[in-house]
């Protein structure tokens, strides 16, 4: 069984498509990136799938979500973007002893 629930638009060459489908014997909900483009056509590996077993749970979570938390914020100034943090500096081998050749 698939039946398409719909799609959100992403860009001009690409939607997410929302699906109830039947994958190796298990139904679920399936959220993926669909790509209409020159090169390539179809659904990209993008994507999640949540089991029939588990929609309940999904469904609880995202109906939490209020309208009010979704509102967009009005600034007047562009948020100061997070500095990406510096990767730890490996330390140079200590240098070995030279023995003397006997």
């Amino acid at each position: 069984m698939e039946k398409d629930i719909g799609k959100i638009p992403k860009n001009e060459q690409s939607d997410i498509i929302l699906r109830i489908d039947d994958f190796a014997g298990k139904r679920g909900f399936t959220i993926r990136e669909f790509v209409t483009s020159d090169k390539y056509t179809g659904f990209t590996k993008s994507g999640v799938r949540i089991l029939a077993k588990d929609f309940p749970k999904f469904k609880e979570m995202v109906n939490s979500v209020s309208d009010e938390d979704m509102k967009e914020v009005e600034t007047s100034e562009e948020e100061p973007k997070e500095e990406p943090k510096e990767k730890p500096k490996k330390k140079a081998p200590k240098p070995q002893e030279e023995l003397p050749d006997y």
